[in-house]
C-alpha cells in the first residue's frame, strides 16, 4: 500500500524513484547526482622547457643538471623568492600540453626586465655560467692535479732529453779531430790518470787584418806553439805542469804525420815548440812523451781567435793581478788588482813575456793561473745551465778547437772540470822544475823530472815544487 494519497500528482516525473499511485514496483532509475568513474590515465611527467640557449629548464625557470641520471628521483627544488607557485591543473588532466604561464621562469614586469632565462630579480642563465655543468649553484668537477703533475713532468723531461741530445750532437759536429796520435810509436806505458797535453798555438786562422792589428798577433804564416802545457787528472789529485816552449829537449826517432816515412833518432836538441814546427802535432806528443816518460792520453789545441772568442762569449774572465805591468808588443797594459778581461786583454795578457826577467817562466805562470780562471767561470751551472752563455761559448770554442781522434766531448768538459779543481784548491800546477841553460834553452832538472813522473803515474799527491 502506498503512503502517499491515491491520485495525487504533484507533476513530478516518475523517474525520479519518488513512487506513484500504481500497484506497479518502479524500476531502476538513474540518479542525477551519481556519476560513473572513467579510469583514469597515469600522470605523465611535465616535458621540461628550454631556455633561450637550448639548456633544460625546471619548473622554475632554471636549468636542470646534464649530468644527472634519467629518471632518477629529484626533490623538487623550492622556487626563487618572488616567484609565485604554479598551481596543478584541474582534477584528471594529465598535464599535456598545459602552459600555466610560469614554466619557462619568465615574469613580466620584474625589476631584471623580465629577461627570458631569469625569475624576479634573477639573471638568465648562459653556457658555462652557475646553471653550467654541476646544476645552479654547484661547482664542476674537481681537476685531477696528479694527473696533470705527471703529464707536466713527463713534457717537461722529455722537452731537456730533446734539447740535451740536439745540443751534444751539434757541439760534437763542430769538434775538430785532426790529430791521430796512433801515428806517435814507441809510447810510455799507461797508467791511472789521464793526461792531456793542451797547446795554446798562435794561429791566426780565422783573423780579419784589423783583428790581427787589434789583438796584435803579427801576420806571420803557419803556426807556433805560444804555450804547452801537462794536465794530469788523477783520483789523488790534478796536477798541471807548464812547459815552457824554449825547454830543452831531444828530438827522438818518428813517423811522419804526412809522409808515413820513419825518421830515425840523430841526437839533436832543440827547443821544444821547434818539434811542433818541424812536424805538428804527432811529433810534439812523440817528444813530450819521450823527454818526460808519462803517456799523453788526449791533444788540445786553440789558436788565437778561438782563445779570445771563447772570453767575450762568457762575458770576460775576472782574475787578480798580483803586479801591473806593460807590454808593447803584446799590447799588455794592466794595473795591479781585481778585474774584467775581454778576449784583447786576456790575449795579452797569457802571451806577454818581454815585460818579466825570466820572460818565459813568469808568462807560463800567467798562462795557467788564467787558464785555471777561465776554466773555473766557464765550467759553472750559470754558464751550461743557461743557453745563451752555453751555445755561445761553445761554438766560440769548438770552431777552433783541435783535438785528437778519440777525445769527445765528456773528455773535454773533465779536462776543463780538472782545471777548475786547481783554481779551487784541488791540485797543484807548476813550472816544468829547470837546473839551468844550454845555449839558451832551459834544462830540465832530471831527478825532479823523475820524482813527478813517479808521483803521476802511481796517482800519489805531487809534492815536487818546479821554478816559481
Amino acid at each position: 500500500m502506498s503512503d502517499w494519497p491515491e491520485g495525487r500528482n504533484d507533476n513530478r516525473d516518475d523517474r525520479y524513484g519518488r513512487g506513484s499511485a500504481q500497484a506497479q514496483p518502479d524500476g531502476s532509475q538513474p540518479l542525477r547526482h551519481v556519476q560513473r568513474q572513467q579510469p583514469r590515465r597515469p600522470a605523465q611527467p611535465p616535458r621540461p622547457s628550454r631556455d633561450p640557449y637550448g639548456h633544460p629548464q625546471d619548473p622554475y625557470g632554471r636549468q636542470q643538471d646534464p649530468y644527472a641520471p634519467q629518471g632518477a628521483p629529484r626533490r623538487p627544488a623550492a622556487p626563487p623568492r618572488g616567484v609565485p607557485q604554479q598551481s596543478p591543473g584541474p582534477e584528471g588532466y594529465d598535464g599535456d600540453g598545459y602552459d600555466s604561464g610560469y614554466n619557462t621562469g619568465q615574469v613580466y614586469g620584474s625589476p631584471s626586465g623580465g629577461r627570458p632565462g631569469g625569475g624576479a630579480g634573477v639573471p638568465p642563465q648562459r653556457p658555462g655560467g652557475a646553471g653550467g655543468p654541476g646544476g645552479p649553484g654547484r661547482p664542476g668537477p674537481a681537476p685531477d692535479w696528479r694527473k696533470r703533475i705527471k703529464i707536466g713532468s713527463i713534457v717537461l723531461v722529455s722537452a731537456l732529453l730533446v734539447t740535451t741530445i740536439g745540443t751534444y750532437v751539434w757541439a760534437d759536429s763542430k769538434v775538430r779531430r785532426e790529430v791521430d796520435l796512433s801515428k806517435v810509436i814507441d809510447r810510455p806505458k799507461d797508467d791511472e790518470c789521464t793526461t792531456y797535453l793542451i797547446v795554446g798555438s798562435d794561429s791566426r786562422e780565422g783573423l780579419s787584418d784589423a783583428d790581427k792589428k787589434k789583438l796584435h798577433t803579427g801576420s806571420a804564416d803557419g803556426k807556433r806553439t805560444d804555450s804547452m802545457m801537462i794536465l794530469a787528472a788523477c783520483s789523488s789529485g790534478n796536477t798541471m805542469v807548464s812547459l815552457p816552449r824554449d825547454s830543452d829537449v831531444e828530438i827522438p826517432s818518428f813517423v811522419g804525420s804526412q809522409s808515413g816515412k820513419k825518421f830515425p833518432a840523430q841526437g839533436r836538441r832543440v827547443k821544444l815548440n821547434a818539434a811542433y814546427a818541424e812536424d805538428g802535432p804527432e811529433l810534439l806528443v812523440r817528444t813530450v812523451e819521450h823527454n818526460t816518460g808519462l803517456r799523453i792520453d788526449h791533444y788540445a789545441e786553440i789558436g788565437f781567435a778561438g782563445f779570445a772568442n771563447i772570453v767575450n762569449a762568457l762575458g770576460g774572465v775576472e782574475l787578480d793581478i798580483e803586479k801591473g805591468f806593460k807590454d808593447e808588443k803584446s799590447g799588455a797594459d794592466f794595473q795591479a788588482g781585481k778585474q774584467t778581461l775581454n778576449g784583447e786583454q786576456a790575449l795579452a795578457f797569457v802571451r806577454t813575456r818581454y815585460a818579466f826577467a825570466e820572460s818565459d817562466l813568469a808568462r807560463t805562470k800567467n798562462q795557467q793561473k788564467f787558464l785555471s780562471a777561465l776554466a773555473s767561470q766557464a765550467a759553472t751551472p750559470g754558464t751550461i745551465m743557461n743557453p745563451f752563455k752555453l751555445y755561445p761559448t761553445l761554438g766560440a770554442g769548438l770552431d777552433t778547437l783541435i783535438v785528437d781522434q778519440d777525445m769527445g766531448l765528456f773528455d773535454l768538459a773533465d779536462m776543463f772540470f780538472a782545471m777548475k779543481g786547481i783554481s779551487s784548491g784541488g791540485g797543484t800546477s807548476l813550472n816544468m822544475p829547470i837546473s839551468g841553460e844550454r845555449g839558451g834553452n832551459l834544462v830540465w832538472d832530471k831527478a825532479k823530472v823523475q820524482q813527478l813522473v813517479k808521483q803521476i803515474q802511481n796517482d800519489e799527491k805531487v809534492t815536487v815544487t818546479g821554478n816559481r
